[in-house]
């Protein structure tokens, strides 16, 4: 059996926990002054699993617990400090399903995955040509053709010929 810290860590790959746990813990310090500071474990293991897209009862499952209890403790907990990190303080959460949408329009989800790096997608051959240039009293016109190659996941290289 998974640790509990060990549940539900690929959210982790999805998105930037540690600024979504300062930004909870601070909307849980203004909701509730007087309770513990920071997140709870369980705060935390209920958050990751609903950015893995699990559900209330799914994350109950996996916790040994009721679905009716999860409910429960989602709506006194992490769907009151959703609502205050979006300054929706009498607006329903609605679905658990919103969540996740809420705080990737807030910037909470990483752009980098592992399908997508930043440096084996850039140009690894760049060809500018000048076709033809044209002077006609005040104007001057530039024909240019580009061309990009970019590196594949493939051993055979691909071109883009804009020209085609």
């Amino acid at each position: 059996m998974a640790s509990k810290e060990d549940l539900f860590a690929e959210a982790a790959k999805h998105w930037d926990l540690e600024r979504l746990y300062q930004a909870f813990a601070e909307a849980k310090r203004l909701i509730s002054p007087r309770s513990r500071r920071g997140l709870t474990e369980t705060e935390k293991l209920y958050l990751r699993g609903l950015l893995c897209g699990f559900s209330p009862a799914e994350i109950a499952k996996k916790m040994f617990q009721t679905p009716k209890s999860a409910e429960v403790y989602l709506c006194k907990t992490l769907y009151q400090y959703v609502k205050k990190l979006a300054d929706l303080p009498n607006e329903p959460v609605g679905n658990w399903r919103n969540i996740c949408d809420r705080l990737q329009e807030a910037g909470y989800k990483t752009q980098s995955s592992p399908e997508f790096k930043l440096n084996t997608s850039l140009p690894t051959e760049a060809l500018v040509k000048i076709v033809n240039i044209g002077f006609k009293e005040s104007t001057v016109s530039i024909d240019i053709n580009i061309k990009l190659e970019f590196p594949s996941t493939s051993e055979t290289p691909k071109t883009e010929d804009l020209d085609k």
